[in-house]
């Protein structure tokens, strides 16, 4: 189990996508979405992402960006846009997607 990401303090925007999987290749999916991970990770404005997935095969992913355009560039890389091609044509039954603005956060930081 990992902690949710340790993001600064708002204004910045969450990209929050929830997805059913196929249980067509799960090595597969597994892989692409580590590098999917490590990619968004080196991109401008990048601040983090949290990821869970149920057995059932739903899961949400929310990565967490400065700003808008930040999203628009991730959306638009090209090695993503090959993971979105085989994500529809293979690992999602269906999914949404929200882009929202965060403006107040707060937390526990446990022990």
């Amino acid at each position: 189990m990992t902690d949710a990401a340790c993001l600064p303090e708002p204004p910045y925007y969450a990209v929050v996508f929830a997805n059913r999987r196929t249980p067509v290749d799960d090595a597969g999916y597994g892989a692409m979405a580590d590098r999917m991970a490590e990619l968004a990770a080196e991109q401008p404005g990048y601040l983090g992402i949290d990821t869970v997935r149920g057995p059932d095969g739903f899961g949400i992913t929310v990565s967490y960006w400065r700003t808008e355009d930040d999203i628009r560039a991730w959306h638009h890389n090209a090695e993503h846009r090959v993971a979105q091609a085989q994500g529809r044509a293979r690992w999602y039954a269906n999914f949404q997607l929200h882009i929202c603005k965060v403006e107040r956060a707060y937390g526990f930081p446990g022990a």
